[in-house]
């Protein structure tokens, strides 16, 4: 969207590049005091998008309510349970998740299965993951995973027959895909968007593990992984939810998590987002960790306080979850998920140079022609939150200088893509810059 902004681009005489494409003007990035009148036209910023306000109006608590309410009644989803009954066991659960794509895909969501081969105890059994996805308009600007366990187990894991409602662990996770899944598809985005209900997640990310082999063997590119799994909530804990994945500030974790909070601030800044730097809850393992094992960035969402009484054993119902919470950990995903999709493609980490000036950067990129302008972060090394950026348009982009930058500080840099409503794409990698530290 094209508002004022904290900085202004004021255009310079030309310098030469020994890159292709020919070369673009030197723009000047500098803060302004305040109150100075910039370009009449606006500097483009990053913000909230009207089209994807209307998406995470559209999230029904209904549809929540009955997808949780159907994967309870199975009785158990259990990796061990029945497959040949209708309306009970796992292979019913499954039947009824790949039809439920299909039904709310809008005739755009691909459903298939991923089969895979599950031992236990010399016994091979036939497993299956069950994938939608969404093509994007972009096939050279990757994919975004989306993923929660479909199935569910009493205290013991081999337990094939008892009742095993999992309404909270994990047919909350598999209704946020379904209701994501919903709404996502009445429109086109850039990154193609892959939901994923995982099997024998229970048992070891058996499911979770087969699927990220076999796609990075088939040369997918994953930007990042969004796992659900126990975000049902429960009357009175915070209203807030727990990004876990291990990582410092800097790496491609942390920065997943930030990107995350930094959207969800434009569209539910009531509902916060409290990072947990582990791979998973000490003895607990999710999805998300086959991913991170891999090289791929990928974070496990969890609601803000779980209760344990209520987890493996038969009094996971679905009468226990807080359907408002349930809600907005849907809206969460539909903003995230959006505005990474939607926006243009994420970009490759520029090159920068310190001019002879204290404190004055030269950062140069090839422009993206589908990006309307770019976000500038020069993020302190001791910060784990995005500073002010540093905003260009498209017109100005692809040699910039950037001043007033504290001479003897640390900085990881990085930018962004936007398009003409705001929607700003993930960060490209960081780059550190600055005097070494004692």
């Amino acid at each position: 969207m094209l508002l004022p902004g904290l900085a202004c681009a004021l255009l310079q005489g030309p310098q030469q590049l020994n890159v292709p494409p020919p070369p673009t003007p030197l723009t000047i990035l500098q803060e302004l005091p305040e109150n100075t009148i910039v370009d009449p036209q606006g500097t483009l910023i990053a913000g909230a998008d009207a089209d994807i306000l209307t998406l995470i109006r559209g999230v029904s608590q209904q549809n929540l309510l009955a997808y949780v309410q159907t994967l309870e009644n199975f009785h158990t989803r259990n990796t061990f349970s029945v497959t040949d009954q209708e309306g009970r066991g796992i292979g019913a659960a499954r039947r009824w998740i790949f039809n439920e794509f299909i039904r709310v895909g809008n005739s755009r969501l691909l459903a298939e299965v991923d089969e895979f081969p599950f031992n236990s105890g010399g016994i091979t059994t036939n497993q299956q993951n069950i994938v939608a996805t969404l093509p994007g308009t972009n096939p050279k600007a990757g994919m975004i995973v989306l993923s929660a366990h479909y199935d569910s187990r009493t205290f013991d894991p081999n337990d094939g027959a008892s009742f095993a409602p999992g309404a909270n662990d994990n047919g909350s996770g598999v209704a946020v895909l379904l209701e994501t899944a919903r709404l996502l598809s009445a429109r086109e985005w850039n990154q193609t968007i892959v939901f994923v209900a995982f099997a024998a997640e229970e048992q070891g990310r058996y499911g979770s593990q087969h699927f990220v082999t076999d796609k990075l063997l088939a040369g997918w590119q994953i930007n990042a992984v969004l796992n659900y799994d126990i975000v049902g909530g429960r009357p009175g804990i915070a209203q807030s939810l727990r990004a876990i994945t291990p990582g410092d500030a800097g790496s491609a974790t942390r920065e997943l998590v930030r990107y995350m909070d930094f959207v969800r601030a434009f569209y539910l800044p009531q509902f916060t987002l409290d990072h947990l730097n582990a791979e998973d809850r000490e003895g607990r393992w999710g999805d998300h960790m086959s991913f991170l094992h891999a090289g791929i960035p990928a974070v496990r969402l969890t609601e803000s306080q779980e209760d344990p009484n209520s987890q493996h054993n038969s009094s996971d119902t679905s009468n226990q979850l807080d359907y408002n919470y349930l809600s907005q950990v849907t809206q969460f995903n539909v903003a995230v998920v959006a505005t990474m999709a939607g926006a243009p493609a994420r970009p490759t980490a520029p090159t920068i140079a310190a001019m002879a000036e204290p404190g004055t950067y030269i950062i140069s990129w090839l422009p993206d022609a589908e990006a309307a302008g770019y976000a500038i972060s020069f993020r302190p090394m001791e910060s784990d939150v995005y500073p002010e950026f540093r905003y260009v348009n498209l017109e100005q982009s692809g040699n910039v200088a950037l001043t007033n930058i504290e001479p003897t500080g640390q900085y990881a840099v990085s930018m962004a893509a936007l398009n003409r409503n705001g929607r700003i794409s993930l960060f490209s990698p960081e780059i550190l810059i600055g005097p070494p530290q004692p």
